[in-house]
């Protein structure tokens, strides 16, 4: 049985590392009400971008853009993917990176031309660390997910993909369920899916419009916005499920040092008694030696 000493001390420790998880699960606790909270005041800028796409399907139905038949014909091993993962800078959060970094490898094993972007720490190490090539990677962005930095990265998409050196683009992220389970998701970003555009019935474009200097002009405007409010939506809501994780984390660690904390102290209980048990033992011992040497 270990010392009084020693399990004051290893007591001690664990009352020090539960101020440390508390504090951090406050903290991320702040950090995903922020993230939400900043997610629904540009949300509407974005809907009203996704309507106007919307309203030009609407008037033109036979739209023939790059933006939506790109890799059309084309079989399925041929296609040249490019799949943007979101992971975190930092680690301490459960399952979160692990469950996306799985689903990415999977989906890489499935064609032989996809290309890899990666953004977060986590992951550029993750892939590192295995010897599979990034083209891409975006740093100083997952733990601060501003419309600034969704446009770098939808700048990088626009530029590939106007380039013509991929012809779909997809975004690995962590959606959150509840306040309990998170999943990796995929999202396609390029080209655009018809049936992801349809006009709201309070929506302000319900008559015919016509489009100066040309239809595949204006597109060309509102793509690039509509894919950074894509991203956007991915990273402010990876960083919520990556706050969320972290909360569970941490109160578990809270949870599992609150036991080790009462099963020392019953284990300090034992060893102060054993130890009040023996000096009593050695007085008495003694007393009864005194009192035969007396005798």
């Amino acid at each position: 049985m270990a010392g009084s000493k020693e399990i004051q001390n290893r007591m001690r420790s664990i009352r020090d590392t539960m101020k440390i998880t508390n504090a951090m699960y406050m903290i991320s606790s702040s950090k995903m009400k922020k993230a939400k909270a900043a997610l629904e005041r540009t949300e509407p800028f974005f809907v009203e971008q996704q309507n106007a796409v919307a309203s030009i399907l609407e008037d033109i139905p036979q739209l023939d853009s790059v933006f939506f038949t790109r890799g059309a014909g084309i079989e399925a091993k041929e296609l040249r993917r490019a799949y943007i993962v979101v992971t975190a800078d930092k680690g301490l959060a459960g399952a979160y990176n692990h469950n996306v970094l799985k689903m990415t490898e999977k989906l890489l094993l499935q064609g032989e031309k996809n290309k890899l972007y990666v953004v977060g720490e986590t992951g550029r190490q993750y892939f590192a660390r295995r010897g599979i090539d990034m083209d891409a990677t975006f740093n100083y962005t997952v733990q601060s997910p501003t419309l600034h930095r969704s446009r770098i990265i939808a700048d990088k998409v626009m530029e590939d993909f106007n380039l013509n050196l991929v012809d779909e683009f997809y975004i690995v992220y962590t959606k959150m369920i509840n306040a309990f389970k998170m999943e990796p998701q995929m999202w396609k970003l390029l080209p655009l899916v018809r049936t992801d555009f349809e006009l709201e019935e309070d929506s302000a474009y319900e008559e015919t419009f016509e489009y100066h200097p040309s239809v595949d002009a204006v597109l060309e405007h509102l793509v690039p916005d509509i894919i950074s409010g894509y991203i956007y939506g991915a990273l402010v809501e990876s960083y919520a499920c990556e706050q969320n994780s972290r909360m569970i984390a941490m109160q578990s660690a809270t949870d599992s040092a609150h036991e080790m904390l009462h099963e020392l102290e019953m284990e300090y209980n034992r060893s102060r008694q054993a130890a009040i048990t023996q000096e009593i033992t050695e007085v008495i011992a003694g007393a009864k030696s005194q009192k035969n040497k007396n005798s």
